[in-house]
């Protein structure tokens, strides 16, 4: 990972808790690369190499949830995407609305309900 990418991150990850349990752990720029590693080479996180220095795959697998709780990559995504509006570096033309980032309407009509098409029991049966 490049330091320009480490230097916007860092500062988003929240700090280490200093009576956190167990032995001391790993540094978050290699738990990060861990990270990129698996989502990368799609690999599953237990396969994740040892000799590579990265953790083991739980560890990173931890690491990556308890900083998706704190809004990391949220926050760098914002970040990124002003950067490189900021430097013409975005094409709008291509881009895709998804209806999980916009919010619904207030007030909007909700569809109608629809009878189920499930099979029932006859009424004469016992």
């Amino acid at each position: 990972m490049e330091d320009e990418l480490w230097e916007l991150i860092e500062p988003l990850l929240p700090p280490w808790p200093r009576k956190a349990p167990g032995p001391r752990p790993v540094d978050d720029r290699r738990c990060l690369q861990g990270i990129l590693y698996v989502l990368y080479n799609d690999v599953s996180w237990q396969l994740l190499p040892l000799e590579l220095g990265f953790g083991s795959g739980q560890t990173c697998w931890r690491r990556l949830g308890r900083w998706h709780e704190a809004g990391v990559f949220e926050t760098l995504h914002r970040i990124l995407l002003v950067e490189l509006h900021a430097a013409d570096a975005l094409d709008w033309t291509r881009a895709c609305v998804d209806a999980f980032h916009i919010r619904a309407k207030k007030g909007a009509r909700r569809p109608a309900r629809h009878r189920s098409t499930a099979g029932r029991r006859a009424v004469n049966t016992i």
